[in-house]
């Protein structure tokens, strides 16, 4: 028995991001888990429960929004808790398994994440390893299929929000248009990041050209 985590939703500008633990025994995984980016989202989400179905245990940690804006944080510092909150719910004394580094210096994540746990584990941290280590890439879809449901229930809210990146047209639209509404950011926009802060700086200026 063996664990992997994971996490998701790192860098978009809305709503919160999510961590996954799952410990079992990797031959008992369901085949073609792997990195949730490549693995499509109706796949992902038949991956989920077949991962619930077939792991000893399956735990979630969400870190919202007021804690991301936290000025007394980083997503750093973030990254290690949820991977240490998730981890802290499937981690039995003298497990071992791996967690996606979260860092530039993957020992020094592992190091930190093991800090966040109650029980003594032995954690190996290693970048891309949702992409080599089955463990960590069941517990990546499982990450990303709960993203997922928290960006449909934010559409469900707001109308369509899209992805939830910075990148993604829709969700930039839908920050500029609710804010021309309502003159204020949504409470599910990380307004700490600097696509928040361009947003106002538009909406100002677009203001200012009223007159």
């Amino acid at each position: 028995m063996r664990f992997g985590v994971d996490e998701a939703g790192k860098g978009p500008v809305l709503g919160s991001m999510f961590a996954a633990a799952v410990r079992a025994d990797p031959a008992a995984l369901p085949e073609g888990v792997g990195d949730s980016k490549g693995i499509a989202p109706a796949r992902r989400e038949e991956l989920d429960r077949a991962v619930r179905a077939t792991a000893d245990a399956v735990a979630v940690a969400e870190i919202p929004v007021a804690r991301i804006d936290d000025p007394e944080t980083d997503m750093n510092t973030l990254t290690v808790d949820a991977h240490g909150e998730a981890l802290g719910g499937v981690a039995t004394e003298g497990l071992a398994g791996m967690v996606d580094a979260g860092d530039t210096d993957a020992s020094r994540f592992g190091r930190r994440v093991a800090d966040r746990l109650d029980v003594s584990v032995e954690i190996r941290a290693e970048h891309g390893a949702d992409e080599t280590d089955p463990l960590v890439g069941a517990a990546s879809i499982v990450a990303k299929v709960a993203r997922d449901a928290h960006v449909d229930g934010l559409a469900e809210a707001h109308g369509s929000v899209g992805s939830g990146y910075p990148s993604d047209p829709t969700t930039r639209d839908f920050l500029a248009d609710y804010v021309a509404e309502h003159g204020t950011l949504p409470d599910c926009a990380r307004t700490s990041w600097s696509t928040c802060a361009d947003v106002l700086a538009a909406a100002e200026q677009s203001s200012l050209g009223d007159f």
